[in-house]
């Protein structure tokens, strides 16, 4: 099956959306489909304001629709709501072809975290993004219970995974600064609601790991913190195994696939009480969740290092990728014949 999935997340950017969009590319290429990445990497780009780690397609539509005509997939998934994300959905639209999409991001909440636009006018352009969708592949249970009240359609579940192989526990080092060690892991950005973590009254050290468009900001204020910025696999998993406490302050993500991670390093996880921890942390001595951050991470830094990674164990690749492919919608052959004559010539691709 040839799989065409547009995204405008993707390497090198670093994050959960990027990791889940390369593994179940991995897992299917394995299993003889074909899976093809449209990323802002093909395309002429700018830095996204406020964020500009982050680059953003200019202008894609004519060549990213001359790019889908060559490559005639079987399916279409857009992961995004960005610049590729509308123009894969015009495409779709224009020429009667059914796509899939995803909700990875709250984006509303991001938004309204940047610039404090009401997040009922964001909530209402991404229903209309995901309003031709033939389904709306959604993480967490309490992210589609929230999209469905406010009047998202096709909602199906697609789980996450994780590797257990990368990230494990192991044998602590000797660490020169005070235990326990509090670690949070992922984006330093503005909406990720790092300090909440950081101004907490809390015994022993804290760790961030990541970079992102704050972190030379909380570096130069918050001097006692150890800041290690962006890291590759081997680091973050050493990372997570040294930690006693993962904590997720966010209060606006779909998941957390790094809580995950630091499960499956023997570590407990302590957030708040809303999506994400609440559909991680479901079962005893895994971490804890509280609306007061600092008891959810006493009681948590007692949980048990044998039931998070047995608990982690639970959360499988496989199925992430069975589920993505399950839910595809096919496109028939016929629909490619014409449009690929009229691509052959077509300028808007060079």
């Amino acid at each position: 099956m040839r799989i065409a999935v547009v995204s405008d997340a993707w390497r090198p950017q670093i994050n959960g959306v990027v990791r889940t969009v390369e593994t179940v590319a991995q897992l299917l290429g394995a299993q003889g489909h074909d899976v093809e990445v449209f990323g802002p990497d093909r395309f002429r780009t700018l830095p996204c304001p406020t964020y500009p780690e982050i680059r953003l397609s200019l202008f894609p539509s004519a060549r990213l629709a001359h790019m889908l005509k060559l490559f005639a997939p079987d399916a279409i998934h857009v992961v995004t709501e960005g610049p590729l994300g509308w123009a894969a959905r015009a495409f779709c639209r224009k020429h009667g072809i059914a796509f899939t999409s995803a909700y990875h991001t709250r984006f509303p909440e991001y938004v309204h975290a940047r610039i404090r636009l009401p997040v009922s006018w964001s909530y209402a352009l991404v229903r209309r993004f995901h309003a031709p969708s033939a389904g709306v592949l959604v993480v967490a249970q309490t992210i589609r219970d929230e999209l469905a009240a406010r009047g998202f359609k096709n909602l199906v579940p697609w789980s996450r995974g994780v590797d257990i192989t990368a990230f494990r526990p192991r044998v602590r080092d000797a660490h020169e600064g005070e235990r326990p060690i509090w670690l949070y892991a992922g984006r330093v950005a503005i909406e990720k609601n790092i300090k909440a973590f950081l101004d907490l009254d809390l015994p022993g050290t804290k760790w961030v790991v990541g970079g992102g468009p704050q972190l030379a900001e909380l570096r130069r204020r918050y001097k006692g913190i150890e800041f290690f910025g962006p890291v590759d696999t081997e680091e973050l998993s050493m990372r997570y195994a040294q930690a006693d406490c993962f904590v997720f302050p966010s209060r606006t993500d779909t998941f957390g696939l790094v809580m995950v991670e630091a499960l499956a390093s023997g570590v407990p996880v302590a957030g708040y009480p809303v999506p994400g921890p609440l559909d991680v942390v479901t079962v005893p001595g895994v971490g804890a969740i509280d609306e007061d951050l600092r008891a959810a991470c006493i009681a948590a830094v007692a949980g048990d290092p044998v039931a998070c990674r047995r608990h982690a164990e639970s959360f499988t690749w496989s199925r992430c990728a069975e589920q993505f492919l399950a839910n595809l919608r096919p496109i028939p052959r016929s629909v490619w014949q014409p449009l690929k004559r009229r691509a052959v010539p077509d300028a808007a691709a060079s």
